[in-house]
């Protein structure tokens, strides 16, 4: 199997040795990535000299055939091959309008800067896709808003009854975290540099200049499939070492899991029949081999368990980093398979979730049951006592002294004869008044700090 490398060497390398460091069966992800690589490759060898026009131009339509067969899922990569820039070489060598032709698209580039060019090209991509994702996701939880702007909810600290809040103002929480997500997601997209000409560590014989052509310029004489912007790091040994993009990225897609474990979280509670409030449509639920009524919320649950394997995948990375001296190390390599399993299982989590979120069903009667518990409406209590002069403290103590004897007497507070309130608890209450606060419509509206919920 021809390779990149070899002429130093006076064996062949052991099959187990082979089998062992080869990356292909999960590096062919790059193929698309690599091959736009090579094209402003081939364009730069072209403008400096070390490539004919026809023999760019043969390498330019080499490259695009492999290209297109990616597109019409007919690329096949040869599985014995090292890696994919390994095969794509043998692919455009084994084309007989090229043939030995390809042998010099190496020039002036090593497989390390390759490497890390195709990764980044890659991630962009990637990155893309997941924004349009988080968008739509974030677009369905809103179309749940505006459907049922009307409806609250019972909120939940520690996850009991606490004060009544609109189910709009807590689905905008999810909204706010994914735009959070989006934003700094669009921060390490924009953070990462293409760079060229770092060679294996330390540059290439190639100026600066030949580099730095504008895309629209350099590739005028060629059809191209993308325009692309090339921007030098720090210097050429920072190129061929850093991970820090990867690891910023499954660092972001980690956080991303997190939230989207939350809401589902949230979802599974709602679901069960203790709570009730919601139906999750049929075709987002499984069933029971054994028991037939059970409709199991099983695509949450995944989303949920899924996410202690982007925090495996986050953590893999900073290991494996966190000993090496610059600059590339064969260790490097085991960035893209975290990367890789990173970027789809976000993928599928948001195009999954966003149809279940679409289909979502509010049980409003039960919900209103749920609205009936009186504690809920406990700390508008205190703040009438307080607005009759009681002191916070001691209204605090009032009302939780009120609502211990409502539970042990088994009487509901609206219940309680205003000459017991007033003897018993405090000589402020007015039962007509006191009795309107067991309202959640009130409740939530009377709320008027800055940030409060119900704007």
């Amino acid at each position: 199997m021809t390779k990149l490398w070899g002429g130093r060497f006076r064996k062949e390398t052991n099959p187990l040795v082979e089998k062992f460091t080869r990356s292909i069966q999960f590096d062919h992800k790059l193929a698309e990535c690599d091959i736009l690589g090579s094209q402003y490759h081939t364009v730069i060898l072209f403008k400096i000299g070390y490539l004919k026009q026809d023999e760019a131009q043969k390498l330019i339509k080499g490259l695009q055939k492999i290209s297109k067969s990616i597109e019409n899922d007919k690329f096949l990569f040869d599985p014995n091959c090292e890696d994919i820039h390994t095969d794509i070489q043998n692919k455009l060598q084994a084309d007989p309008e090229i043939g030995d032709i390809a042998l010099k698209l190496h020039t002036a580039r090593s497989r390390n800067d390759q490497v890390v060019f195709a990764t980044k090209f890659y991630c962009k991509f990637e990155i893309s896709k997941i924004l349009e994702h988080l968008s739509l996701l974030e677009k369905a939880i809103l179309s749940q808003t505006e459907n049922n702007d009307d409806i609250i909810i019972p909120g939940f600290t520690h996850l009991q009854h606490a004060q009544p809040v609109y189910l709009k103002d807590y689905l905008a929480v999810y909204v706010q975290m994914f735009l959070r997500d989006s934003e700094r997601l669009m921060r390490v997209k924009e953070e990462i540099k293409l760079s060229m000409g770092s060679g294996a560590l330390a540059g290439t014989p190639i100026p600066a200049a030949f580099y730095n052509i504008h895309a629209a310029e350099l590739f005028k004489e060629f059809e191209l499939k993308a325009q692309i912007k090339i921007e030098p790091t720090m210097n050429s040994l920072y190129s061929v070492s850093d991970r820090d993009f990867v690891i910023e990225i499954i660092s972001a897609l980690s956080i991303v899991a997190m939230h989207l474990s939350r809401l589902s979280e949230d979802l599974i509670i709602w679901s069960t029949k203790e709570f009730d409030f919601i139906e999750i449509d049929d075709a987002f639920c499984t069933g029971s081999s054994l028991m037939p009524q059970k409709k199991n919320p099983d695509v949450l649950e995944l989303i949920r368990g899924n996410t202690g394997r982007l925090y495996g995948n986050l953590v893999s990375v900073l290991t494996m980093m966190k000993g090496l001296p610059l600059t590339y190390n064969r260790d490097m390599q085991l960035d893209k398979e975290p990367l890789f399993n990173s970027f789809e299982v976000i993928s599928e989590e948001l195009q999954v979730l966003e149809g279940l979120i679409k289909t979502l069903k509010f049980n409003r009667p039960k919900i209103e049951e749920h609205l009936k518990d009186e504690s809920l409406y406990a700390t508008d209590l205190v703040y009438y006592l307080v607005e009759k002069g009681v002191p916070f403290k001691i209204a605090h103590n009032t009302i939780g002294e009120l609502v211990s004897y409502s539970l042990s007497n088994n009487i509901q507070i609206k219940d309680i004869p205003e000459d017991v309130l007033k003897q018993k608890f405090s000589g402020k209450i007015v039962k007509k008044e006191f009795n309107k606060l067991f309202d959640p419509k009130v409740s939530v509206e009377s709320k008027k700090s800055i940030n409060r919920t119900a704007q």
